[in-house]
């Protein structure tokens, strides 16, 4: 990643002589590379490293019902954070001359909980549990060869 801050400063000297309105375009469409990079990642229940995250866990033996064990199952069965990644949730936008991928609303606390770990409430009057890190948001060397692709394509053609 050590040529991302070469890249960084080169794309500054190039943004600079840009009017306003071509910069914020581009910042646009590097945030949009970057979200879909981002949305392929959590489709495919992977961090920005390869690794694949943690499974859910388990469903408890205390279910109480046959139709409530079919349904913990059939969710067993689906990937995490299927609408955190849908486009109303996940936001790319250019803020202040830069590219930004972010969460919005309460899919942000949610994300922010199980991109680092945190503890949280299973529900709202249910009991605390501490989920385990999953790295929803990143750069890799790819993104970063995709990004300088897209900025030579812009600035030569």
């Amino acid at each position: 990643m050590a040529d991302f801050t070469a890249l960084e400063t080169w794309a500054a000297d190039m943004l600079a002589k840009l009017q306003p309105t071509q910069q914020r375009r581009l910042m646009v469409d590097m945030a949009r590379r970057l979200r879909a990079a981002n949305s392929q990642r959590m489709r495919a229940q992977t961090d920005p490293e390869g690794q694949a995250w943690e499974p859910r866990k388990p469903p408890g033996p205390a279910l109480r019902s046959k139709r409530e064990q079919l349904r913990q199952a059939a969710k067993q069965r689906q990937p995490m954070f299927a609408k955190l990644r849908q486009q109303k949730n996940l936001k790319a936008r250019a803020q202040g001359g830069a590219a930004v991928v972010e969460f919005m609303g309460r899919a942000q606390r949610i994300a922010r909980v199980h991109h680092f770990g945190e503890t949280d409430a299973v529900n709202r009057a249910g009991p605390q549990y501490t989920y385990p890190a999953r790295e929803m948001l990143g750069i890799t060397d790819d993104d970063a060869n995709t990004l300088r692709d897209a900025l030579l394509a812009h600035f030569g053609g």
